[in-house]
């Protein structure tokens, strides 16, 4: 009897800690529902707010837009025109005397150099036309010094593979 008895006690104990940590995860449980029923609550007043709010946009907001987007395609432009002015300045193509030797012993070029203006062209065309294949192939009208300055610069990156083809560094990301 003795025995069923301390048994019992130690049955006792343990289904009463049991109890306690039944309770104490029950009153966590009831609160983590109060917090979501609040945020739900919430989330749907401001939706309401919203959808009451939400009112057709006016022809003014939409003149305002209008102008917004006319000033960035301008200011695009001019910022086009300056970077052109700027590489044409100061990275003009090579003239015909300052090509390499085996250039010189032919009387005219094989391929017609391409400016670095329309090198970083092709290079952004490509980025945003096809992000997901952004590398264009080095032809021989890049000229390799221009394709080493934007390697070194970190501008334009070399395809992990094939060292034939280049990319502009997704500076947007």
């Amino acid at each position: 009897l003795q025995k069923v008895k301390n048994d019992l006690e130690s049955l006792l104990s343990k289904v009463q800690s049991k109890n306690k940590q039944l309770e104490e995860d029950l009153k966590r449980e009831q609160q983590w529902y109060e917090e979501q029923k609040q945020i739900l609550d919430t989330l749907n007043k401001m939706e309401e707010e919203a959808n009451t709010q939400a009112e057709p946009s006016t022809e003014r907001e939409l003149d305002e837009l209008k102008n917004k987007i006319l000033k960035l395609k301008t200011f695009k432009k001019e910022l086009l025109a300056a970077l052109g002015e700027f590489l044409d300045e100061h990275f003009p193509l090579p003239e015909k005397g300052e090509n390499s030797t085996k250039e010189k012993s032919s009387a005219e070029p094989a391929v017609e150099l391409i400016t670095l203006h329309e090198i970083l062209e092709t290079l952004m065309n490509k980025l945003m036309i096809t992000p997901h294949e952004p590398y264009v192939t080095i032809s021989e009208s890049f000229w390799p010094p221009y394709i080493e300055l934007l390697l070194r610069c970190g501008i334009a990156l070399r395809h992990p593979e094939d060292p034939n083809r280049i990319r502009l560094q997704a500076f947007h990301k």
